[in-house]
């Protein structure tokens, strides 16, 4: 199993629930974020004063799924989320030792 996490801008999240409901991903997580990387930031005017946000908003996505959907899931979540302009976002992919459902005890592959 692997757990893939993707780092994406807010207004992109719609799209790639969608991309990923038509693969199949049946369950995902979704959390607000702020980081900087090549894009340093933005600037905003508010109440007539500019003021740099050192932080941009994010959204980061978790997916636990089988070692042979991983190829899928990454370029159906790349072809959702871009928009050919710096801040774009990443994608990880991490390596998952167990997963267990609560309500029913499911292991491995079955809890996901």
């Amino acid at each position: 199993m692997k757990l893939v996490m993707a780092i994406i801008k807010p207004f992109k999240l719609d799209a790639v629930r969608e991309a990923l409901t038509e693969l199949g991903v049946q369950g995902l997580t979704v959390s607000e974020a702020k980081g900087f990387g090549r894009q340093k930031g933005q600037t905003e005017i508010y109440r007539g004063a500019e003021y740099k946000i050192e932080f941009v908003p994010k959204v980061r996505i978790d997916i636990v799924i089988d070692d042979g959907d991983v190829e899928r899931v990454m370029h159906a979540i790349r072809d959702a989320a871009n928009t050919d302009k710096i801040g774009d976002g990443k994608i990880f992919v991490l390596d998952v030792a167990e997963a267990m459902r609560i309500r029913t005890g499911e292991t491995g592959s079955d809890a996901i």
